[in-house]
């Protein structure tokens, strides 16, 4: 799919955007691309006690601890079976480094703050308040997610991650 270039018809409408899309099941999200830090294959992680089924884990990126969210289970929809055709994108979020498991990525988008919807109250599969907005694209529905919110609340929990591993 090529991405058609920004003509200034579109610059003068509004900002542009970038947005790393993936796909969970048969829906399509979107996240800020500014905030991807990388995506990965699947790699198992470390399981830790006490933490929401969600939370698959952590995993050792280059000496920092980054907690592993099976976005699946945490849209409510089941854990993920992973294995190695899914992805891993690590994302930062505020000071944290989180990694997000999906099923694939899909697209990078470029679009102009103008197309970004409002997303419909209640009208989603996921909870309203992960939500930042919604884009049309071509015959398909991409829900933005707000990565502050989805990862931040559990981030917040789990002062000891991202730290440098000491040996």
């Amino acid at each position: 799919m090529t991405e058609p270039s920004p003509s200034s018809e579109t610059q003068a409408s509004g900002e542009t955007q970038q947005f790393l899309t993936f796909k969970i099941g048969e829906a399509e999200y979107g996240v800020d691309i500014m905030s991807v830090r990388e995506v990965k294959g699947w790699t198992a992680t470390t399981r830790l006690p006490n933490r929401p089924e969600y939370v698959l884990g952590v995993l050792n990126l280059r000496g920092l601890i980054v907690p592993i969210f099976d976005l699946r289970c945490r849209f409510g929809q089941g854990l993920t079976e992973a294995s190695e055709k899914h992805v891993m994108i690590i994302i930062a979020v505020d000071n944290r480094i989180a990694g997000a498991l999906v099923d694939a990525v899909s697209d990078i988008l470029t679009v102009t703050s103008d197309e970004v919807k409002p997303p419909p109250s209640g009208d989603l599969e996921i909870d309203d308040q992960f939500v930042h907005g919604l884009i049309a694209v071509e015959k398909r529905m991409v829900i933005l997610l707000d990565m502050k919110k989805l990862l931040c609340a559990d981030l917040e929990d789990q002062p000891e991650q991202n730290q440098p591993l000491s040996h």
